[in-house]
């Protein structure tokens, strides 16, 4: 007997499709909506439903999720190539979990899987944890036949993202920790070493040195209005961060970051490498090339490089192929353009989507690299003028006392 049922869709441009359709079961929905170009990410009885598991999973977000889903993902791999069916393998690799949280998860993927849907739709119906890559991937392992090589690309992809967020993230501890320090040595100079310092002249009705009397009137103002100054640095924060958040901050902010000298190379090397990395999985699984497109730009953390794949996936429509709208996009770099284009020619698109994430992030390492060590000397540098400054400004004080007492 047909049943109307509802689903919630993400058609090629990326955006989300809802409705309903009236089948003898979901399977057919889902085969219908795929037929139409459309990848399903929920079908079932009722839109409450959907909302229901929307709330559930953000109540399973947890910041560890990336470590469960690498697991998870390695695991499955191996048991998948060693031949053991995919229900025995998602019910091993459930045992192994060791996260509460993410182990209820995998028992939702292994029920819905035994209700009749397939392993891909049962990853969608956790978004959370499952990205659109991730099942887009499995889907097409599905109809190949070829799970096991799946697993093992997905593998390799979220060890080699991991990899590289891992080295910028440590990257740029050193230099974090060295500016905070930094500031605070001065702070604690200005606001205690100084004032005692100065009442010594206030007492004695001493006569200071210029460099002597503007370091004072500093410490006093930072005594005096420190705590404002603090209030207003905060409250622009909270405000950056808010308008950073909107639509149109975003874009603002991410186009700014591309700009800074040395760091923007970096994080547009790292956005490339990001970008590459998916589209190989995704092409090399034969997934169509705009909707690869589409998947790979939501992965990407810059909006603006991302706003430019819509350009380039328009391109791809247009019978452009992908090499010539990347490089009339203008937000990758040069070599990328030439790289695809000869990945078109001998028909090895995605080898040359692979080659082109692995030379980006070893030039993501070298930029990295090469802006921690010019950024912490200059942070180094400059803190320690400020700090010469003071002492050179307390011995000049010091030198007047004694000429005075001559």
């Amino acid at each position: 007997m047909a049943t109307a049922y509802f689903f919630k869709a993400v058609a090629a441009d990326g955006k989300v499709r809802t409705g309903t359709l009236t089948a003898d079961n979901d399977k057919r929905v889902a085969s219908e909506l795929r037929r139409q170009g459309l990848i399903p990410v929920y079908v079932g009885s009722s839109p409450q439903e959907a909302r229901g598991l929307q709330s559930r999973i953000k109540f399973n977000y947890t910041p560890g999720r990336r470590k469960d889903v690498m697991f998870f993902t390695q695991e499955l791999s191996t048991l998948l190539n060693s031949g053991v069916p995919v229900d025995r393998a998602l019910s091993i690799t459930n045992e192994l979990t060791d996260r509460p949280q993410f182990r209820s998860i995998v028992a939702d993927v292994i029920r819905l899987l035994k209700g009749g849907k397939s392993l891909a739709d049962s990853l969608g119906a956790h978004p959370a944890y499952f990205p659109e890559l991730y099942v887009n991937m499995v889907r097409a392992g599905e109809a190949s036949g070829s799970l096991g090589v799946v697993f093992e690309r997905l593998s390799e992809f979220e060890r080699t993202r991991d990899e590289l967020r891992n080295y910028i993230v440590s990257s740029m501890i050193y230099p974090g920790l060295l500016t905070l320090v930094g500031l605070a040595s001065i702070l604690i100079l200005m606001e205690f070493v100084v004032p005692r310092f100065a009442s010594i002249f206030e007492q004695g009705h001493m006569k200071m040195p210029l460099p002597t009397k503007l370091m004072l009137e500093t410490s006093r103002i930072l005594q005096n209005y420190g705590w404002m100054a603090i209030l207003s640095l905060a409250g622009g924060f909270i405000a950056l961060q808010g308008y950073i958040h909107t639509t149109v901050g975003r874009l603002w902010w991410d186009t700014f970051r591309l700009k800074i000298p040395l760091l923007g190379d970096a994080l547009r090397k790292a956005e490339t490498a990001r970008f590459a990395r998916a589209m190989a999985t995704l092409v090399a699984n034969s997934v169509p090339l705009v909707q690869s497109i589409s998947i790979a730009g939501a992965i990407l953390n810059n909006k603006r490089i991302a706003a430019s794949l819509e350009f380039v996936s328009q391109g791809v429509k247009r019978g452009e192929g992908i090499a010539g709208p990347i490089k009339k996009a203008g937000q990758f770099p040069p070599l990328a353009a030439h790289l695809l284009s000869v990945g078109e020619e001998t028909g090895k698109l995605d080898q040359m989507f692979a080659r082109m994430a692995d030379i980006y992030e070893v030039d993501t390492r070298a930029a990295i690299r090469k802006f921690t060590a010019l950024f912490e000397p200059l942070i180094i540098l400059v803190m320690g003028i400020i700090v010469g400054v003071l002492i050179l400004s307390m011995l000049l004080a010091i030198t007047s006392i004694n000429d005075v007492a001559v």
